[in-house]
């Protein structure tokens, strides 16, 4: 690909730095067909920027130096119309007519005429090397500002986030700049060629410019069963924390669900019209933990009183909740159950959770399995299966978010639940948020979730490496005490 040329004083002379210029837009124009390889988008970045670099320094000269040449050309004019005054009165009986003295002027002009002719088409040429530079550069700037625009949604932070944004504004900037160049240009030169190049960079611009002005805000609440039910969790504890907007989209089969769940939660004024490109939630969980923070209580009671409300579990809840579990007055652990196509290596692993299920029999804990279905061989004796029980209609209606959250909390109160253990399934966290001791296993330490770790009371994060059963004993013996 080669490299850009280096600092401009290696060349002094504006016919050099023009040169040079056609020469590395030639170089740049090449690398347009592989864009999308790794490190040829910067290399094409910096060539253009060199290219404007080295035309707008080489007109600057050619403009140096006609002013310099307009003013020695007034004081030749006056010099000239001395001597001619003073030859006409020399020669006055000689029979030499003025036109002798025209003539020798004329042809005294003549290179000067020839080195403007030069002069011309050497600043046709840089301006047409600034249009196809600057349109070239309102192109990628639009580019560039999508790129980065779609990354900062994805940014691990909000003030990440925000910061992604700035540069996505200076970048509108450079788009809208080089269009403005590219414009005056192309009337200077005013061909049809240079004014297509214009137009294309003017709408480059404008598009730029509408990444911002159309920046969607909102978060999306998924209302829809094919998405994790547990991201409206923190979704909408980020919004307590940040005044986050949130957005749901219409038709979508929880939508009536979801809008009351954020009605009795006091977060309806947080509701903006849907828009597409929904904002990423990369960074809720980050905001989460800074406010547990700041204050894990009072992070927990906001959250609590917002989500549970000041009613007690209905009485069908209670119902439902006894004849499932029964009197058994042993304490007792959640074994979260996840399957599904989606994102396959957080599945739980069957042999694993029978492992788990003998470790909560053996720390004299009862397990409750929940989530999705597991085979009847795999649930002991002593076990409790609640998997698919968030299917059935007590748990679908249109308070069904907080009807699970009081499952969980009538669980705790009446039933003698000490704890959850499960794969990193956002089904988690809300039962998490509320107070509920969590120890969630993921392969890898996981970014997201892991800033959760000593901030939410009770949280931990165990790598599913050699010797991780025995923190889980280890942990499950605390439970029980």
């Amino acid at each position: 690909m080669g490299q850009p040329p280096g600092p401009l004083h290696n060349k002094t002379d504006g016919g050099g730095f023009t040169q040079q210029a056609a020469t590395l837009l030639a170089e740049a124009t090449a690398l347009e067909g592989s864009l999308h390889l790794p490190g040829v988008r910067d290399d094409y970045r910096s060539r253009l920027e060199h290219v404007v670099l080295l035309a707008t320094r080489s007109l600057s000269d050619i403009t140096d130096r006609s002013e310099s040449s307009a003013v020695q050309g007034q004081i030749s004019d006056r010099l000239r119309t001395n001597s001619h005054s003073y030859l006409s009165k020399r020669i006055g009986n000689m029979n030499r007519s003025d036109d002798f003295v025209a003539d020798s002027c004329k042809v005294r002009q003549a290179p000067e005429a020839v080195g403007n002719a030069v002069e011309g088409r050497e600043v046709a040429l840089l301006q047409w090397v600034l249009v196809r530079a600057q349109g070239a550069r309102a192109e990628d700037a639009r580019y560039g500002a999508g790129q980065l625009s779609r990354g900062s949604q994805r940014a691990p932070t909000l003030a990440d986030c925000e910061d992604g944004w700035q540069r996505v504004e200076q970048i509108v900037c450079t788009a809208e700049e080089a269009a403005l160049e590219t414009a005056r240009f192309a009337r200077a030169l005013n061909t049809a060629k240079a004014r297509e190049i214009a137009h294309k960079a003017e709408a480059a611009g404008k598009a730029a410019r509408k990444i911002v002005t159309e920046r969607n805000r909102a978060y999306t609440f998924h209302a829809d069963p094919g998405f994790s039910f547990g991201e409206g969790w923190y979704l909408s504890a980020a919004a307590f924390f940040a005044g986050l907007f949130i957005q749901i989209r219409p038709g979508a089969v929880q939508e009536f669900q979801a809008k009351r769940f954020l009605h009795d939660a006091g977060l309806e004024g947080s509701l903006r019209p849907y828009r597409p490109r929904p904002a990423s939630p990369k960074h809720l969980t980050h905001i989460i933990a800074e406010a547990f923070h700041a204050d894990a209580p009072g992070a927990q009671r906001t959250l609590r009183t917002a989500f549970l409300g000041d009613e007690s579990p209905s009485a069908s809840l209670r119902s439902w909740i006894d004849g499932k579990v029964g009197e058994n007055p042993e304490q007792k652990v959640l074994l979260w159950v996840r399957t599904g196509d989606h994102d396959v290596g957080r599945n739980t692993c069957f042999d694993e959770l029978r492992q788990l299920s003998e470790l909560v029999l053996n720390a004299g804990l009862t397990p409750i399995f929940f989530g999705d279905a597991v085979s009847a061989d795999l649930v002991p004796t002593k076990g409790v299966d609640l998997t698919l029980c968030w299917k059935e209609p007590l748990f679908q209606g249109p308070d069904m978010r907080r009807a699970q959250l009081q499952l969980f909390e009538e669980l705790k109160s009446s039933h003698g639940l000490v704890g959850q253990i499960g794969v990193t399934t956002a089904g988690m966290d809300g039962p998490a948020l509320m107070g509920l001791p969590t120890l969630y296993l993921t392969q890898d330490c996981n970014v997201r979730l892991g800033r959760w770790v000593g901030a939410v009371p009770g949280y931990q994060e165990v790598v599913q490496a050699p010797g991780y059963f025995e923190i889980i004993r280890n942990t499950l013996h605390h439970w029980q005490h």
